[in-house]
């Protein structure tokens, strides 16, 4: 292990920590207010239980997400439902919050937070897809599996430029076989001529 990763896993070490120590109601305070940010400003966000993580699992998922412009955060679960009560999203779903949870905060794609954790969770049997939230309410286990399946918004681009592009393509096609054929008309006169 070289020095930086030992670091890594310390600092995880010292914040897994911080996260479930005691707190004093400042920290808690700074703590759901930090939640009602992400919350409003995330496009989704994805609940994952992630016990039997090991601290180098957590640290390869918290880079995973920040690769893919995604926040991973573990929550303190009283605070999270306060943050959900204060922003009035309807929590129907008492099993999300049924263990230790973490919360993955999409920015940018509505469905990079659900696809990523999908995928990581195939590798580490550890972390498990709870619900999450999409348009200011909870969505379930089933409504964050089909957002897996739904393509992000670079596939979605890519889709578009590939439909735009093969119309013109066709066009550009059809007309070098146009002046293909006039120049093999042209080169027979001028060989008829000769």
């Amino acid at each position: 292990m070289a020095i930086s990763d030992n670091v890594c896993v310390k600092a995880d070490f010292l914040f897994l920590k911080y996260v479930h120590m005691p707190k004093n109601k400042q920290q808690k305070k700074e703590i759901l207010n930090s939640f009602l940010e992400k919350i409003k400003k995330a496009k989704s966000v994805v609940f994952v239980g992630f016990n039997g993580l090991t601290v180098n699992e957590s640290e390869e998922l918290r880079k995973l997400c920040r690769e893919n412009d995604l926040e991973y955060m573990v929550a303190k679960k009283t605070l999270l439902k306060l943050a959900l009560k204060e922003l009035n999203i309807n929590n129907n779903q008492e099993d999300v919050f049924s263990q230790e949870v973490a919360a993955i905060f999409s920015y940018k794609d509505e469905v990079m937070g659900a696809k990523i954790a999908a995928q990581f969770s195939k590798d580490h049997e550890a972390l498990v897809l709870k619900g999450g939230i999409l348009e200011n309410k909870i969505i379930d286990l089933k409504m964050v599996k089909n957002l897996v399946n739904i393509p992000g918004k670079d596939e979605l681009y890519a889709k578009i430029v590939g439909s735009i592009n093969a119309p013109l393509s066709g066009l550009v096609n059809v007309l070098a076989g146009n002046l293909r054929n006039l120049i093999q008309v042209l080169t027979a006169i001028k060989e008829k001529k000769s």
